[in-house]
């Protein structure tokens, strides 16, 4: 049974009260909140346990150790992998796809090459792209959503042509919520001899995800957004592609052997992990997957589903509001305009009066900003522990704004 009101009260700051109003936040598209299993983690490693990893024989450098490598099999298991050395832990999916451009397109891609991207991606998965086209001259191939935000994937097949080397696509978009059957874009590319990377930031939060069975081979995720600490997060890196790879960045743990003249490399997944990783982090992102995989995948999901299809039919109702993107295959995240108001922040302080955390401005997607005409939105995104009652909040708080602006 999935009990709500047990699992808001895992989260401390869900009780708080902002502006004198109970928080209802609804901001998780950005960052999520973190449960007390993660407090207690991050607590805990800092408190009676923290030591530096992999180096030492101390009783404490183990444990360190023993807790941190503990999270790559979580991760694996998290992701739907079978083998946790196929994991690499990072900072979160922005560092995860600049290690494969620097570390895998770079070397490989050559003028004229090509990027297929959708016009729904996020800044972290377009800026890394536009560095190889400024640098190297490789050409960035845009696709564009269906108007009802959808992304059909026969529609990203249709660009990949015989200069292409990579897709680089978003699993679920973090403005529209549209969900994109990267399966079959990957499966499709892999037949053509193309790479596929997947930015599954938000996916990977809302609904179960198998990896092996998705068949990309880079697949990204952020620990802030999966109710774990920021600066956490990890990339699955196929072998064969891990095989292919230069190292991004250097220093301790990614070297076998360092002399005057010559320097070897450690195995992967290793090669990748420079320098003192964000220990206490980690260990707390893997707390956090564990939360979330006791809770599972599948009750989050349709619990989700529902608040979507609540706030759908609750948002539509309102005639004076344009909800951007109504996809079919859609998660719990709306962007919104409001008729009247100047722009998406002053509707984001109008409701931030009635204690309402929301998003405001392009997003890190100036691009579908671009698409869609608009230069900001709101953005209400639901995540595992809000609940009906919130969205009714939400919607009061938008008919403030209307006869505000009105």
């Amino acid at each position: 049974m999935y009990d709500i009101n047990s699992i808001r009260a895992d989260f401390p700051i869900l009780a708080r009260e902002v502006n004198g109003k109970p928080l209802t936040y609804l901001d998780n598209g950005a960052s999520a909140q973190k449960p007390c299993a993660v407090i207690e983690a991050v607590t805990r490693g800092y408190e009676s346990e923290y030591a530096n990893v992999h180096r030492g024989l101390h009783y404490l450098s183990n444990l360190a150790t023993d807790k941190y490598e503990a999270v790559r099999g979580k991760v694996a298991r998290f992701l739907g992998v079978k083998d946790e050395q196929e994991i690499v832990f990072n900072s979160g999916t922005t560092e995860g796809i600049n290690l494969v451009s620097y570390g895998w397109a770079a070397p490989r891609l050559q003028a004229g090459d090509e990027i297929v991207l959708s016009v729904m991606e996020h800044h972290a998965n377009i800026i890394p792209w536009h560095f190889l086209r400024e640098r190297q001259g490789v050409v960035l191939k845009w696709v564009e959503p269906e108007p009802d935000g959808s992304l059909p994937a026969e529609k990203v097949l249709e660009a990949v042509g015989p200069r292409t080397k990579l897709v680089a696509i978003t699993h679920m978009s973090n403005v529209l919520g549209t969900v994109v059957d990267v399966a079959t874009i990957a499966k499709a590319c892999r037949a053509q001899g193309v790479a596929t990377l997947v930015d599954g930031s938000q996916a990977a939060v809302h609904m179960p995800v198998n990896v092996d069975a998705i068949g990309a081979d880079f697949y990204a995720i952020t620990g802030h957004k999966l109710y774990g600490p920021s600066g956490s997060g990890a990339i699955h890196i196929r072998h064969e592609r891990m095989a292919e790879m230069r190292p991004f960045m250097g220093g301790g743990d990614m070297i076998r052997e360092v002399s005057r003249d010559a320097v070897s490399y450690n195995d992967p997944p290793m090669k990748f992990e420079a320098g003192t990783p964000g220990i206490v982090a980690t260990i707390g992102m893997g707390a956090a997957l564990d939360y979330m995989m006791d809770l599972g995948m599948e009750n989050i999901a349709a619990h989700e589903a529902r608040l979507r299809d609540y706030a759908r039919s609750r948002l539509h109702g309102l005639n004076w509001l344009t909800v951007q993107g109504d996809a079919p295959d859609k998660g719990a995240i709306f962007s919104f305009t409001l008729d009247g108001a100047g722009h998406a922040h002053d509707i984001s302080t109008v409701l931030d009066k009635r204690g309402v955390a929301v998003r405001a401005g392009h997003h890190c997607a100036q691009p579908l900003m671009e698409h869609l005409g608009v230069t900001a939105t709101c953005r209400a995104s639901f995540g595992l522990y809000n609940t009906e009652g919130e969205v009714d909040t939400l919607v009061s708080a938008l008919e403030l704004c209307h006869d505000l602006f009105a």
